[in-house]
């Protein structure tokens, strides 16, 4: 068996793309990168040496599961590194965004994006 050497990306169906790029881009500051012409509308992000893949798929095209009606820090979420827990906290609440806290002796916070997906903060040590 190949072990995995590091994640590639994280693929997210979305709803609004615009929406959710204003929240990627705009609040958490990732940047496009270049994605090649595929059948269904999206856009890729940067994340360090990984992607996030942001995908618009229409109801009628298949059943993609739904994601939690709330934060819930056990839902399958993305987990983003984070340097200072503090600054990462008061930005999402500049942002006008409800966050759920483990607190800054533990570095972990968790908010929603606007299609319901759980994103952890990690600050690191």
């Amino acid at each position: 068996m190949a072990i995995p050497l590091a994640l590639h990306h994280v693929s997210l169906n979305v709803v609004d793309l615009e929406r959710s790029l204003a929240f990627y881009t705009g609040v958490l500051g990732l940047e496009r990168i270049a994605r090649p012409p595929l059948r269904v509308d999206g856009a890729w992000l940067g994340i360090g040496d990984a992607q996030l893949h942001l995908i618009v798929f229409a109801d009628d095209q298949h059943d993609v599961g739904v994601p939690p009606g709330q934060i819930n820090p056990a839902a399958p979420h993305l987990a983003l590194r984070v340097h200072e827990y503090g600054a990462t906290v008061g930005h999402l609440r500049a942002a006008g965004l409800s966050i759920i806290e483990a607190g800054a002796d533990r570095g972990q916070c968790w908010v929603q994006d606007p299609d319901g997906y759980v994103i952890e903060f990690i600050a690191t040590a």
